[in-house]
């Protein structure tokens, strides 16, 4: 009981961080935005043997597959954040009170969720003009696998972030992991479109199958297995994921 508390209270204080520097979400959308207006018109032809070939069909396969990508990207650049906070002594001044160290972690993590469902909505909205269309039950079901993405990225990033304890190794880590994960997983074009080996690599990705899976929601095959499948391996990664970096923050922040 009082572990969630205190995630309640560390969390209600990122969050006041955020609403008074709202700049940071509308940023976080601004190169997901560029990339709708501009590469999403060129799916059209790319993906004339998969769909029909209209414009609606291409955002349908393109914008899920985005959203996986921001959620992705943003999660694994929070650790810099944290460094930050390392650096400047809040953690510091934070560790003399009785919050626990775990609500620490947690409540950044949910503050992590919060501006990615903001940033989602942006785009989901400005995609709506577009052609696209999905069902409330079906936007929830992808809120919710968005949420597990970025729990379990936010959760690697400040474990990655605590493990090097340097601002610039970390961006040539994260860089590194980032670019693979999102390229096996599909989130630019359908890995179907690739050869047989690099599908084989991309079904050892957990984030192909997240994207997968949001894919079929937006498409509005919420009963398609690959959705609870993606659902069920994100949640058990991110539980790994989480009790991995609290784990770590416990024994570096006494």
């Amino acid at each position: 009981m009082k572990v969630s508390r205190d995630v309640w209270i560390v969390f209600q204080r990122h969050l006041l961080l955020m609403v008074r520097s709202p700049l940071w979400v509308f940023l976080g959308v601004a190169q997901p935005v560029v990339y709708m207006a501009l590469f999403a018109p060129l799916l059209k032809p790319a993906l004339s043997s998969l769909d029909n070939g209209s414009m609606a069909a291409a955002y349908r396969i393109y914008i899920p597959g985005m959203l996986v990508a921001l959620a992705l990207g943003g999660g694994l650049y929070v650790g810099f954040g944290l460094l930050a906070e390392l650096s400047s002594g809040v953690i510091e001044r934070a560790r003399v009170t009785p919050v626990s160290r775990v609500a620490l972690l947690l409540g950044r993590a949910l503050r992590d969720v919060v501006t990615l469902a903001i940033q989602a909505a942006i785009i989901i909205l400005l995609s709506l003009p577009l052609g696209l269309l999905v069902r409330v039950g079906d936007l929830l079901l992808a809120y919710a696998l968005l949420a597990l993405i970025s729990l379990t990225s936010s959760a690697i990033s400040y474990g990655i972030a605590l493990k090097i304890s340097n601002a610039g190794v970390l961006g040539q880590v994260i860089n590194n992991l980032a670019q693979p994960l999102m390229l096996l997983s599909g989130t630019l074009l359908p890995i179907a479109l690739a050869p047989l080996w690099l599908r084989r690599v991309a079904d050892w990705n957990p984030f192909s199958w997240a994207v997968s899976g949001m894919r079929a929601l937006f498409a509005g095959h919420a009963a398609d297995a690959v959705v609870w499948q993606s659902i069920a391996i994100m949640a058990g990664i991110a539980v790994v994921a989480l009790a991995w970096s609290a784990r770590l923050f416990t024994r570096s922040v006494r």
